[in-house]
């Protein structure tokens, strides 16, 4: 008699199988719908701004059109590209981008490490939690608040002036002196990120065994050599991941605070891509040499972390990379 189902090489029927595996998958999403659910709208946001924007990358190669549309605009090649590179200020903004991100890595990215730490040394619960409490906290301002204190306290009149003017020396134009403005925009970003940057490693140091601490004090070893010798090694991939991650943006300066921090006096040296392309791409409405900017941004992003990606893992025996 010929069987009711197609039977797999192993003896058990397929359709039985397929049923099987239908059930189970119902049982899960019943048992742990909640959890589903929270997963649904960053699946969908994903989706829909991240992959589903990808069609529009063909905006690069288009004279984009509103009333043709995205299929029906003219192509034009690589000329947005090439009008990008062979423009009189690409060194410029290619330069301030990378010293901005270059600046940002050296003095901002060691910043929470060395938080974390210092926090995961302290001995008092209650003191820690205030510390961490303290330096969370400017991670919730958002950038316009962030940017509203930098012009209240750089002013010529604001706090910083008024205290070296107090100790008798002459007010400086932090705002209108180009020279400034990098220090300016990463010491902000130490003070509002260093903080929240650190949970990650806090996480991490909160499970080391206590009793390696414990047997690295009988052996007579000195705070300083039990962080280079337990802590730092246990954060080490932590550290490796967030680094790869800076690195791949190193072209991808967010231009929110630069836009509200800078004027006409420093954009010889804040001007960065992402501000050109909000001006040109967005205020100008020339969306398809923005997008073909942004294009651009992105390969090179890609490429560092490729990079970046297989020098770590050489130096660590492939061990440190993220794949």
């Amino acid at each position: 008699m010929e069987t009711k189902y197609k039977t797999a090489a192993y003896g058990a029927p397929l359709q039985y199988r397929k049923e099987k595996r239908l059930q189970s998958m119902r049982r899960k999403i019943k048992q742990s719908g909640q959890l589903y659910a929270i997963f649904f709208l960053p699946l969908v946001y994903f989706l829909v701004f991240r992959y589903g924007a990808m069609g529009w990358l063909l905006l690069a190669f288009k004279d984009f059109d509103p009333i043709k549309g995205l299929m029906g605009s003219d192509w034009v090649g690589l000329s947005h590209f090439v009008e990008f590179f062979s423009m009189p200020d690409f060194w410029k903004l290619l330069r301030n981008t990378l010293l901005i991100s270059i600046y940002s890595i050296l003095f901002s990215f060691p910043v929470p490490i060395i938080l974390a730490l210092l926090v995961n040394e302290v001995g008092s619960r209650r003191f820690k939690k205030v510390v961490q409490s303290i330096t969370y906290l400017p991670h919730f301002f958002s950038v316009v608040i962030v940017c509203g204190m930098i012009v209240d306290f750089l002013t010529a009149d604001g706090l910083i002036n008024r205290v070296i003017v107090f100790f008798g020396g002459q007010p400086i134009s932090f705002l209108t002196d180009p020279k400034w403005f990098r220090t300016i925009y990463v010491v902000s970003g130490i003070w509002q990120g260093a903080g929240w940057g650190s949970i990650m490693y806090l996480a991490a140091l909160n499970g080391v065994d206590p009793q390696l601490y414990e047997s690295a004090v009988i052996d007579g070893a000195s705070k300083i050599q039990q962080i280079g010798h337990i802590s730092l090694p246990a954060i080490m991939p932590i550290i490796s991941v967030q680094l790869l991650m800076n690195i791949g943006s190193l072209l991808s300066v967010g231009y929110e605070k630069i836009i509200l921090l800078y004027n006409g006096a420093t954009y010889e040296t804040a001007d960065v891509i992402s501000t050109y392309v909000y001006r040109r791409g967005l205020q100008g409405a020339d969306y398809g040499y923005g997008t073909a900017v942004n294009l651009f941004q992105s390969v090179i992003s890609l490429l560092l972390v490729i990079i970046a990606n297989k020098a770590a893992n050489r130096l660590s025996d492939g061990e440190g990379g993220l794949w």
